[in-house]
């Protein structure tokens, strides 16, 4: 496996300005002071990465509008238990703001107990005199079947880690509480979430309902760029055959601190052996010495230096009080001491609002189709902390194999998350404001690009998706069947810019005019590809590499740019990966969607499939010369092709029910 590359598909630097880290004189970071700006909202939506102290800035308005704008209670909703930490009593007067957040312990409700006990305790609250209260997501909906809308009337309502809401009535009994509250009572809402996307492709609000709420948007350039210690964060692919528990010592740097997250047990690249998993790969790091009694941290005697390596077992369950003994050993000690643990191997967990600011490195088993988790993961590793200057979030992937059944699950698998990992290179990178380039016009403006031929926005409509919906509509292009595989270069760059981008914005933007269409597909295409280029200064000019070539910055015009696949490096640090034979795989497996034949007719075929087969010692060829060898061949990837569909879908219906159990646990 030595073959493989190991080539970052995204790497990106910051400038360690500090602005995001360094406080004002109330004791406030960059992102909190925007949002304080905002805090005399009735709605507001805090879009904000990991680490950038969403949970302080509700702190700062909650504060404001009890004491300065009338409200009486706080209500503050998070999705689990262990999450419920990061508000508690927190000192903000000696910092400079005018009152400490304090939360009376009988109010804080995420401590251990039934769901009935803290629903009357809730109820309770509600009822009293007491002003905060802190519970999750599943506290906040049970009580809420006893109580009215009316009676949410005086409060502020936040709700933690947002993208847990959704616009699917039916099966979002949180997104129909938030609702109600809001036509029924005139409570005010305080919305935070660390990740833009939700991974189902469900709207987490209605466009009418989003429209309420006051956007407060800190991206994650502007955090990683105002870091102190932090300077780059790559994103990079390694491929594997066989077990990944055989290849993942190809990856795991044990000078770095770590977190493993391996496969959900339904998914291929699962060995259905969890346990086992684990003490594979306590056996790649080296001999295990013992264990701490008090902590649950294994202790490992590496292979290669004789050092001890302190490692966190978050995957087995067997025993909830031991495990439940080492998680709260991470919570209280592992964010304040660097020595605490070296190694976190988990298993739906230490992702979502899990404070580890030492971790380096994010290494990620198999495919993850949630745009979201992909975020917190890599949330976890993209903290600030002294000594730490590069992070990294490394995804193993299961290689294709012609053998086996499950090839074109493995192919699709690939190359969703290589363009996952491009929408993540559009989230880091710098954002930079477009203009339409006027005749004569020379004059530059800080963090402006000026492109020839630009239509600018001529509604409000397009200026608020330009504005705050692009990287929303990335997720949804590039997580589209038929542009996943346009950006690995199966269609040309004009084709997939001017036809597939248009007809996305069109299903997700029904409402749009065809000149609206085409300003925002100009958008989407001209930051894609700025976004995915390279600038390098010369004299005193500005260059960008597209594709194969280096243009002026100044001589940018949306017919150059239109003519430039914004991803098409994806497919050349793909094919550095792999061998031939996988990439002739990928070939294969995008041509069987472009087959033009029915299930039925391709089933009708296969007794003659067969029959040549056994004649010919060899499956048909799609290269062949032959025509009717070809239609065989086509009738046989028509077919791989559907029972690989339905298996996904099985193992998908499989994959979601065991996340539910695991986040019942939780």
């Amino acid at each position: 496996m030595g073959r493989h590359s190991r080539e970052n598909l995204v790497n990106v630097e910051y400038a360690q300005a500090g602005t995001s880290v360094s406080t004002n004189e109330l004791g406030m970071r960059e992102m909190q002071q925007r949002v304080y700006e905002q805090r005399a909202a009735e709605y507001l939506l805090i879009k904000a990465p990991p680490a950038s102290g969403k949970s302080r800035a509700l702190m700062f308005v909650a504060l404001d509008k009890l004491f300065s704008q009338g409200r009486k209670k706080v209500i503050v909703a998070v999705p689990e238990r262990s999450i419920g930490g990061s508000f508690a009593d927190t000192e903000l007067v000696k910092h400079g703001f005018f009152a400490d957040w304090e939360v009376e312990s009988r109010n804080n409700l995420c401590t251990p107990g039934s769901v009935a006990s803290k629903v009357n305790e809730f109820i309770r609250f509600m009822q009293g005199p007491d002003a905060i209260v802190v519970c999750t997501h599943a506290t906040l909906r049970f009580a809420f079947e006893k109580l009215t809308p009316a009676d949410f009337n005086g409060t502020v309502l936040a709700i933690d880690e947002f993208h847990h809401v959704s616009a699917d009535l039916e099966n979002s009994r949180l997104g129909t509480l938030l609702r109600e509250v809001m036509t029924g009572s005139d409570a005010n809402i305080i919305a935070m979430t660390g990740s833009y996307f939700r991974g189902d492709a469900v709207p987490v609000l209605l466009p009418g309902d989003e429209a309420k709420f006051t956007p407060v948007t800190f991206n994650y350039y502007d955090q990683l760029n105002g870091y102190e210690h932090l300077k780059s964060l790559g994103i990079g692919h390694h491929f594997y055959q066989g077990r990944y528990t055989d290849s993942i010592g190809e990856v795991l740097d044990l000078d770095k601190k770590t977190i493993v997250h391996i496969p959900n047990v339904n998914s291929g690249e699962s060995t259905k052996d969890k346990i086992e998993e684990v003490g594979l790969i306590l056996d790649t790091i080296g001999e295990s010495v013992g264990e701490e009694e008090d902590t649950g941290i294994i202790l490992v005697r590496r292979h290669d230096n004789g050092e001890i390596l302190r490692v966190a077992d978050l995957v087995d369950d067997t025993d909830q009080k031991a495990r439940a003994r080492t998680l709260a050993y991470l919570v209280s000690t592992a964010s304040k001491d660097p020595d605490a643990v070296d190694i976190i191997i988990a298993l739906g967990m230490a992702k979502e609002g899990f404070d580890w600011p030492f971790a380096e490195h994010a290494l990620t088993v198999g495919y993850r189709a949630s745009l979201t988790e992909i975020i917190q993961i890599i949330g976890r590793v993209t903290r600030d902390a002294e000594g730490k200057a590069h992070a990294q979030f490394t995804n193993l992937l299961a290689e294709p194999d012609a053998a086996q059944s499950e090839v074109t699950v493995s192919v699709n698998n690939m190359l969703k998350a290589i363009t996952a990992s491009l929408l993540m290179e559009q989230v880091l990178a710098q954002n930079f404001n477009f203009k339409a380039k006027a005749s004569g016009d020379d004059s530059t403006e800080p963090g402006t690009i000026k492109v020839g031929g630009l239509k600018e926005p001529s509604t409000d409509r397009v200026r608020q998706i330009v504005e705050t919906d692009l990287n929303d509509l990335k997720a949804k292009i590039l997580q589209d069947d038929t542009f996943a595989r346009a950006a690995v270069g199966s269609v040309d760059p004009e084709t997939t810019n001017k036809v597939l981008i248009p007809k996305i914005i069109r299903e997700e933007y029904p409402d749009l005019t065809e000149a609206e269409v085409e300003e925002v597909r100009q958008r989407v295409v001209v930051d894609s590809v700025i976004k995915s280029g390279e600038v390098r200064e010369v004299g005193d000019k500005r260059f960008i590499q597209m594709a194969h070539q280096f243009v002026n910055i100044d001589e940018l015009h949306i017919n150059l740019i239109d003519k430039i696949n914004p991803f098409q490096r994806a497919f050349e640090i793909l094919s550095k990966t792999v061998t031939p034979t996988v990439l002739q795989l990928i070939s294969d497996s995008i041509y069987a969607t472009r087959i033009d034949m029915s299930l039925d007719e391709a089933m009708a075929l296969i007794p003659r499939v067969k029959a040549w087969k056994s004649v010919n010692g060899r499956e048909p060829e799609r290269r062949s010369e032959d025509a009717e060898e070809r239609r065989m061949a086509d009738a046989l990837l028509v077919v791989r092709k559907a029972v690989a569909e339905r298996r996904a879908e099985q193992a998908a219906a499989q994959h979601a029910a065991t996340d539910d159990a695991e986040g019942a646990q939780q």
